[in-house]
């Protein structure tokens, strides 16, 4: 009997991935751990290794194409096969969970596609961008298809629709299965190939509840109704009547990120607050200190000023540093600060995390800003960098502009936009003076924060700009 491995799940809630190369030929006698495929999701390229040691049957994808989570990448010969599993030969290899690079959900209610992050494993080395030196992420989708009883957590069994062996699911759904006390042989599985899902196991989790709350006193009902979307767009004209054109297919991460701010300008309703700030004497402070900072391998920007007051004026406003549970009705407020930068790249626009900006002095995160930066541009970042942000900053002054309203990054509540600073004569004691001011927006979640709210967290920011010697001491 052949044994399947399917794309596994990848964590933040990414659903498919596009195949950049296949790494083995059918035939091939591959160890664990070995370089199967190699995968585009969101904004990483991901490699990812064989679960088993033995003979490669049939690989089932090929370049090019996109895959779901769920499809069938490739089948292994049965025979060959070494097993180095938990509690025989339907079970996955001993190593196999450390591949996760994002701990599943633990309560039926959680935040939508940020998931708290984890470390990846130490031999993990995730990179962006095409064609670069990639690192491992594994996971099973229904996968586990061999004979014998199915891992610790209620994984394997017959269930009432006559399923015999181990139940098809990913590690995150059985240990979601675990944690909620569901017993995954009697679920109905809903995911392709009779996969159970995250979602499955929360129904069955949920009318468990249900059946032993019963005799309770009801709890008040709570309306969680699913949002209503865009519906289809009409159909284009057809543009050959007017003229010649040319057709591009969409990149996968250009197609993410129309997707992602489709989402966010169709779920979010965007508002947005203008201001202005002063930095005058900042930029004054930012050359004195050229030659200072240049001696410690530095270049001072006004986005290092910008990320630290950003981060301390959310200490002030938390509201802004939350995403919003619709379904739950809840604010899920962070107690951490990891913000954001918009990097321009030839791929299109990425995001990489900067973590605990409250937390450190400024000259550190101007260090750690251009490092993370450079391995952007250079597609070299890993997924760990990208992920779990907080609030975003995107500055576009080196392009030019007088404003401009930005997108928020679902499923953050506030994005800062930035244009570039002129000189203008202001009035200040009587007496017009010529002034450097920076225009600033802050685009946030009506649901979640009112206009005056908005207009405070900006006055926090503008305030701690306008005294820049107080961020240069401040950690």
């Amino acid at each position: 009997m052949s044994r399947p491995f399917a794309l596994p799940d990848l964590g933040e809630g990414l659903t498919e991935a596009e195949i950049i190369k296949v790494l083995v030929r059918e035939g091939d006698v591959i160890s664990e751990d070995s370089p199967l495929l190699e995968v585009e999701t969101d904004k990483a390229t991901v490699e990812i290794p064989s679960p088993f040691s033995g003979r490669v049957a049939g690989i089932h994808v090929q370049p090019g194409q996109t895959v779901k989570v769920g499809h069938v990448l490739v089948t292994f010969d049965d025979a060959a096969v070494v097993t180095a599993g938990r509690g025989g030969g339907g079970s996955l290899p001993e190593n196999y969970d450390r591949f996760r690079q994002a701990p599943p959900a633990s309560a039926p209610r959680r935040e939508p596609a940020v998931a708290a992050d984890a470390s990846p494993s130490s031999r993990a080395a995730i990179t962006q961008g095409r064609g670069t030196a990639s690192g491992t992420v594994t996971g099973s989708s229904g996968a586990s298809s061999g004979a014998g009883a199915g891992s610790a957590g209620a994984s394997g069994g017959a269930d009432g629709a006559g399923r015999v062996g181990p139940v098809p699911a990913t590690p995150a759904t059985r240990r979601l299965a675990r944690e909620l006390g569901v017993d995954l042989g009697s679920v109905r599985a809903t995911g392709p190939g009779g996969r159970v899902t995250d979602d499955d196991v929360r129904a069955a989790g949920d009318g468990a509840e249900r059946r032993a709350g019963a005799t309770a006193e009801p709890a008040p009902e709570r309306a969680a109704r699913p949002l209503k979307t865009i519906g289809v767009e009409p159909a284009l004209p057809r543009f050959e009547q007017w003229g010649p054109v040319e057709r591009e297919p969409l990149s996968h991460l250009r197609r993410t990120i129309a997707e992602r701010m489709t989402l966010s300008a169709t779920v979010v309703p965007h508002v947005t607050h203008f201001d202005r700030v002063d930095v005058t004497e900042l930029e004054a402070i930012i050359r004195r200190n050229v030659e200072a900072a240049r001696e410690r391998g530095l270049v001072l920007t006004l986005t290092s000023f910008l990320l630290k007051a950003a981060a301390l004026a959310l200490r002030e406003h938390p509201t802004f540093n939350a995403s919003l549970d619709a379904a739950a009705g809840e604010l899920i407020v962070k107690r951490y600060c990891h913000l954001g930068v918009a990097v321009a790249t030839e791929r299109g626009l990425i995001v990489p995390v900067i973590r605990d900006v409250d937390k450190k002095p400024l000259v550190e995160l101007q260090r750690e800003l251009a490092a993370l930066a450079q391995r952007v541009r250079e597609g070299k970042a890993t997924l760990e960098d990208l992920r779990g942000g907080t609030f975003t900053i995107t500055n576009l002054g080196a392009l030019g502009g007088t404003g401009a309203i930005p997108i928020i990054n679902y499923p953050e509540v506030a994005i800062l936009g930035v244009s570039r600073a002129r000189e203008e004569p202001v009035v200040q004691d009587g007496r017009i003076v010529p002034r450097r001011l920076l225009p600033i927006s802050l685009t946030f979640d009506h649901r979640v924060a009112d206009g005056a709210d908005g207009a405070r967290f900006a006055a926090a920011i503008v305030r701690r700009l306008e005294r820049p010697e107080q961020l240069l001491l401040e950690w």
